[in-house]
């Protein structure tokens, strides 16, 4: 059974290295990574717990930085991954949609060269606002032109606190899918838990493209929710670990562990996200 994780992050040996200079440089960063028990992955280590997992294909991108000259150097390695490892590794553009001009070009010269989607973007870090169309049209419109993906990530706004918990939840989600319904949107996270909200037919019908990562699904929630978001929308769920957050291992074994149908897990574990990625089809 194919297996396709379309939620990892990797970063450049010479980052890993400084890691407090650019938690210093970046107070979402620093956030989550300035405790020495914090993971963070090159290109090499997620293709050694590919083999080791049985991951076929890891849709890959480095983090959200808020400073655009920092998602440059992200997405300079995280292409340079790609062509290391191609058809293992698929490259995602991460940008600030703040820099506006200078994002965009970001954006059209990493599609350009081989990137398959933009993402994952992380609003609280980058200090934008999931509602803010005026700034997000110009990004919009070039991931229609190139007919990719825009990842998001989304929160639950309820529940335990932990670092990185930001404020864009199903609401400013669902703003958003409405008002891009001609674009693929990725919503990182279960979306917050949005996919709830699809039991409404008008929700459902509104969001017909929009897809849900699993990514730290177990520090979220219980294990079924698998299941019953796949009761209503089966084609809409994506295998997303958050590697190196959670080992890719552990966490597909986990997951065979819940029993869902052979039919049920295929879709999950690769089937869906080749309807999302041009690359994949």
């Amino acid at each position: 059974m194919e297996v396709i994780d379309c939620h990892t992050h990797i970063l450049s040996p010479e980052v890993i290295a400084r890691r407090e200079e650019y938690c210093r440089r970046d107070r979402w960063f620093g956030l989550l990574y300035s405790g020495p028990r914090a993971r963070l992955a090159t290109a090499e280590e997620l293709v050694a717990s590919m083999d080791e997992a049985g991951v076929d294909v890891s849709i890959a991108f480095g983090f959200a930085f808020a400073d655009l000259g920092l998602c440059h150097e992200s997405n300079v390695y995280v292409l340079e991954a790609g062509r290391l490892y191609p058809g293992r590794v698929i490259p995602f553009a991460v940008l600030n949609p703040r820099a506006g001009q200078a994002a965009l070009r970001e954006a059209r010269e990493c599609l350009e060269r081989g990137a398959q989607g933009i993402g994952e973007l992380m609003p609280d870090g980058q200090g934008f606002e999931l509602l803010d169309f005026a700034l997000l049209d110009p990004l919009m419109d070039l991931a229609r032109q190139f007919k990719v993906p825009v990842m998001v990530h989304v929160n639950e706004l309820i529940g335990h606190s932990y670092a990185g918990k930001g404020t864009q939840g199903p609401y400013e989600a669902f703003q958003l899918a409405t008002h891009y319904p001609e674009n693929t949107l990725i919503l990182a996270h279960w979306g917050g838990g949005l996919p709830f909200y699809e039991l409404m037919p008008e929700v459902r019908k509104a969001l017909g493209n929009v897809y849900y990562d699993t990514a730290a699904s177990f520090y979220l929630y219980e294990d079924t929710i698998f299941r019953h978001v796949m009761d209503w929308a089966p084609h809409k769920v994506l295998l997303g670990t958050d590697y190196p957050l959670v080992a890719q291992r552990r966490y597909l074994r986990r997951l065979r562990e819940i029993g869902l149908g052979e039919d049920a897990l295929a879709k999950i574990l690769g089937g869906n996200v080749r309807a999302v990625l041009r690359a994949l089809q």
